[in-house]
């Protein structure tokens, strides 16, 4: 199905003449698109300039130089990797020793370019689980063309093949876990009515080899309105505990125990609060501030409790985590027997070890980095040891990586990526500014060292703002090469709505609160007004996904401000989303439509709905892909079609492949990429 059904227009909304483009694999919709991208081709994509960038992006992404980042599994080291020679990608392994090398020797497991030649499927890698302790199976996940959903398969990892008669899963958005060497827990599409209304799996299943799918039973039923239900198994050796997850909506969860007899115990924390159990430990993030046990917490902060403990009734807190006005927790990760915390201060990170003991946990700084850069790090193997990988990287600085273990000194430099980009021209600078309620918001910028404060400066401001995500300091050769080596300014705005202050910063523009979000990217632009950086004919935007809708809305509420947009896989007709792919799951974040109180304000940034004739909108192109099953690419169509019909200088471009990261392989990517920048120069320079 490609669309849900259409409910009963708005009393205040006109019909909707673009409605027909919802049918999201229809021949004469497919058509439509064709005809389209290539217009859009031929105005963009046929000069020398375009197919060099092209040929200078697609180098990046295929360099062999890139560092092979790798999990461990068992005794070795894990790869996926494509380039020109495989553009579906390996999956490959090697010794630790090996891959310490400048040149590992690799061993190739699956190789996705010849499955896919053999099978007649255009298979995009998804990424594989592996059964503890012995990691003799796993279960392999593939997509057809890059879409969310995908297929599962059993897989014999001695022997480097699909095990015959094995489990296997047929198409679709799940949720499968290993309970043991014979049984799976199955989130899956069990037929009509056993999904969500955000196109999730409802029903999760205990699922015995040798039986059909149809036999499995029924662990734990959510409601239709749940956002997704799933199961797993904690294989840690000597804290073996099974799972169950009723995800609610997008920040509202509840996580079950589930004992021998199957009987499920909810952890008893609030809904929106994070929570994750590790040997004899609970780690708790609350989202809000929570007054328990007597004492109150502050939201966004890591408390750690036992286990057991906590199971049994008490509620007593180790403070690992509390955050101030510029600091934000963002992330953690685990080794045999510490604990890493990666902090944020003023989006810039920092780590910290801290050890597990009685009362306050011991605790110590872990590696530096250079101003205005990130590094993190993870644990590589939290059953076995406190090795970790460290990474650090920034604008102008390719990634490093790092191998090391906690208390056996310094962590060694094992990988570099290669540099794509002359960085000694340029500065990297952080900035803040002040948004419309008085908010104080920061943003980076990336700029030539010969740069001339004289307002003409190619600039393109990039941002996101939703579902609090941070946008840090990270090297792009792609960016380098398309905007930085032509003489443009590189903008990263850190709004509100992301996670960049935790909780905080990301509830400030839920819902109701949205526009906060574009006041504070416009705020940027006219910063860079101000500062005389750029002006509106030369300061280009460009976001995807959320960041998408964030491109439509400077669009249609602030067009005086920028000479170019382009946005990405977004969503931008908002009275409909929920009806639109996955779009149900995210109510939490935007509101519901179908409530006339929450249109209310839904409407004020509905882009699609505000797009109206005589206004000077400044050139956009909206890019999509067809097999996205996550937004989708109705938004774009729709918007595209409307601005068309307005006339107003619009373009489109719907890749057939690509799911919601808009490409199937590194050729489809660095051509989008190659279209946007062009897009964007083309008008600003």
């Amino acid at each position: 199905m490609t669309h849900a059904a259409t409910p009963p227009p708005k009393a205040d909304a006109p019909a909707d003449a673009n409605l027909w483009l919802e049918d999201i694999s229809g021949d004469k919709q497919l058509d439509w698109v064709r005809q389209h991208n290539a217009e859009t081709v031929k105005k963009y994509a046929q000069t020398p300039e375009f197919k060099q960038l092209d040929t200078r992006l697609l180098e990046v992404l295929d360099s062999n130089e890139r560092i092979p980042m790798v999990e461990k599994i068992g005794d070795r080291y894990y790869n996926f990797w494509r380039d020109k020679d495989h553009p579906k990608g390996l999956w490959r392994r090697t010794s630790l020793a090996e891959y310490r090398k400048d040149q590992p020797t690799w061993e190739t497991v699956i190789d996705l370019d010849a499955l896919s030649k053999a099978e007649n499927e255009n298979w995009v890698w998804h990424g594989t689980d592996c059964l503890k302790p012995d990691y003799q199976r796993c279960l392999i996940s593939l997509s057809r063309g890059g879409a969310d959903a995908d297929v599962v398969r059993e897989f014999d990892l001695p022997g480097k093949q699909f095990v015959k008669d094995g489990f296997t899963l047929p198409e679709a958005k799940s949720n499968v876990t290993w309970k043991d060497r014979d049984t799976l827990y199955v989130a899956t599409d069990f037929g009509p009515g056993s999904m969500t209304t955000s196109s999730y799996p409802r029903i999760v299943k205990e699922w015995k080899r040798g039986t059909p799918l149809n036999s499995a039973v029924t662990v734990y039923e959510g409601k239709p309105e749940d956002m997704s239900i799933g199961a797993f198994r904690d294989q840690t050796p000597g804290f073996e505990r099974d799972f169950v997850t009723r995800q609610i909506a997008f920040y509202d969860s509840e996580t079950y125990v589930r004992g021998k007899d199957g009987k499920l115990t909810k952890i008893d924390v609030p809904n929106d609060a994070n929570v994750r159990a590790h040997r004899e430990w609970l780690l708790i993030e609350p989202r809000s501030d929570w007054s328990v046990g007597g004492k109150p917490y502050k939201a966004g902060s890591l408390l750690a409790a036992k286990f057991d403990d906590f199971m049994a009734g008490k509620r007593e807190f180790a403070v690992l985590f509390e955050p101030t006005d510029s600091t934000a927790l963002d992330g953690y990760s685990w080794t045999r027997h510490r604990l890493i915390l990666n902090v944020m201060d003023n989006v810039v990170n920092k780590l910290e070890v801290l050890t597990p003991q009685a009362g306050a946990w011991q605790r110590e700084g872990l590696g530096g980095a250079p101003k205005l850069s990130t590094i993190a790090a993870a644990g590589i193997d939290a059953d076995d040891s406190d090795d970790y990988f460290l990474t650090v990287s920034g604008f102008l600085q390719p990634t490093t990586l790092y191998y090391g273990s906690i208390d056996q000194g310094e962590p060694q430099a094992v990988k570099h990526s290669p540099a794509f980009f002359d960085a000694a021209k340029y500065d990297v600078s952080q900035h803040f500014t002040t948004s419309k309620d008085g908010t104080r918001v920061p943003y980076f910028e990336i700029a030539p060292k010969s740069l001339k404060a004289d307002g003409k400066n190619p600039t393109l401001q990039y941002g996101y703002g939703g579902f609090e995500i941070s946008l840090q300091p990270s090297y792009s050769g792609g960016m380098g090469r398309a905007w930085l080596d032509k003489g443009g300014v590189y903008v990263i705005a850190n709004i509100r709505g992301g996670g960049e202050y935790g909780p905080r910063w990301h509830k400030a523009a839920l819902k109701a609160n949205r526009l906060r979000a574009y006041e504070d990217f416009a705020a940027v632009s006219e910063d860079l007004f101000k500062r005389k950086i750029t002006s509106p004919q030369h300061l280009a935007a460009m976001g995807g996904s959320n960041g998408g809708l964030l491109m439509g809305n400077m669009l249609t509420l602030y067009p005086q401000l920028y000479g170019a947009i382009v946005s990405q896989v977004a969503l931008l007709d908002m009275q409909r989303y929920t009806h639109l792919s996955a779009g149900a799951s995210w109510i939490a974040e935007y509101g519901d439509p179908d409530k006339p109180a929450e249109w209310t304000w839904l409407k004020t940034f509905s882009p699609y709905t505000n797009a109206k004739a005589g206004q000077k909108y400044p050139p956009a192109l909206f890019t999509t892909s067809t097999r996205d099953d996550r937004v989708g690419p109705v938004h774009a169509r729709k918007m595209y079609a409307k601005l068309a019909a307005l006339g107003y200088d619009t373009s489109f471009y719907e890749n057939i492949e690509g799911g919601h990261g808009g490409a199937a392989d590194n050729k489809q990517s660095a051509f989008m990429k190659a279209l946007e920048y062009t897009y964007l120069w083309d008008h600003v320079k």
